[in-house]
């Protein structure tokens, strides 16, 4: 493993946290950490392998990206999303990452935090504020030395607005088509640079300014979470002496208005249609059953011959082909067993029916 691992010793207690919020068509502020606050991202490589699988799950999931930033041991997204929960979305993209990081590092057990955070956000206050926000975790963090630098930066979305750098989120993915001329990375810019006008070159000088002018404000804690302060603008005064049925609705994971939070509230309890995000990998769906056996992944591709090695296998081929529509030739070749093989394995999963619906139900 790398030296350059970071993990902290902090053994600070926190109280136990509330369900996530996963209300459709709201921005929701997220931020994944590594565990133990361990380094993530390592170099450009892991930086580029991230961005292109966020691509991907964005434009399949139809979410929008409003604002990223890649830290060394943190990420922060702006998001809203579409028919496909945030959970879903979360979920594929930080287990494929992890996937391929610990392969390339040959590193075993959990990248991140078992939780990503998330807070859902009201729109009109917010959504520049936060944008501006998440860009400028680069500055804080001494990344970049200045907003000058940060303009051309590539591990974040400022310099994609400014048209400084290719947007990293706009990719030529085979099979998937736009719902308008336009990406809806390309959309999503176009957006945000609207909002300061509709000459492209004079937004992009607002846009720079604004953010420039958010420099000073540091760390923006108003700007974290929610709670009964921050939803009503992040002054107290205004709520001292008042008696509970006379204070606005507040909830810590929503940041806006009392009525905003009722509304997220009720959204929130709507269910999602019962859907898969694309298909899982063969190296996820590896994970999720030898996560759930107790087993290492690397002993399935071995020629180990034992019970629950070969258990293992059979749960793996039945779900690839009879669930996430792969067929018997890619599971062959990644199985490296044959044929036969492949279709015994199939009819000894489908006898593990009750093992295979829970693990199933983790990509739901």
């Amino acid at each position: 493993m790398p030296d350059k691992f970071i993990r902290s010793t902090s053994t600070k207690k926190t109280m136990p946290r509330q369900a996530r919020l996963d209300a459709p068509g709201f921005l929701q502020h997220v931020i994944a950490r590594g565990a133990e606050r361990t380094t993530i991202f390592c170099d450009n490589h892991d930086r580029k392998v991230f961005l292109d699988r966020l691509a991907v799950i964005l434009e399949e999931s139809h979410t929008q990206c409003y604002a990223w930033a890649l830290l060394q041991n943190h990420f922060h997204l702006l998001l809203r999303t579409d028919s496909i929960p945030l959970s879903k979305v979360m979920r594929r993209l930080m287990t494929g990452y992890a996937v391929t990081f610990n392969r390339r590092y040959k590193r075993r057990g959990h990248l991140f935090q078992n939780r990503y955070k998330s807070v859902v956000c009201e729109e009109n206050p917010y959504l520049l504020e936060l944008i501006r926000y998440i860009h400028l975790n680069p500055v804080r963090a001494g990344l970049v030395k200045n907003i000058r630098e940060l303009d051309t930066y590539s591990w974040c979305g400022h310099s994609t607005i400014l048209g400084k750098r290719e947007n990293p989120l706009i990719q030529d993915i085979e099979g998937v088509t736009s719902r308008a001329d336009k990406s809806l990375p390309e959309q999503t810019v176009q957006y945000i640079l609207k909002l300061f006008g509709d000459n492209v070159e004079n937004a992009r000088k607002k846009y720079r300014s604004f953010v420039k002018k958010g420099v000073a404000q540091g760390t923006r804690p108003d700007l974290q979470g929610g709670g009964l302060v921050r939803s009503a603008g992040g002054n107290p005064e205004g709520l001292l002496g008042r008696k509970k049925g006379q204070r606005e609705n507040s909830d810590a994971r929503i940041l806006g208005s009392g009525v905003f939070v009722t509304e997220v509230i009720q959204k929130s309890r709507i269910d999602f249609p019962n859907v898969v995000l694309n298909k899982p990998s063969l190296e996820e769906l590896t994970l999720k059953v030898t996560n759930h056996l107790g087993l290492a992944p690397k002993t399935l591709l071995s020629k180990a011959r034992n019970r629950n090695v070969s258990t293992a296998r059979a749960i793996i081929s039945y779900l690839a082909v009879k669930e996430a529509g792969y067929n018997q030739k890619e599971i062959e070749k990644y199985l490296n067993i044959s044929r036969i093989g492949v279709r015994n394995s199939i009819s000894r999963g489908e006898k593990c029916g009750e093992i295979c619906r829970q693990i199933w139900q983790k990509f739901k």
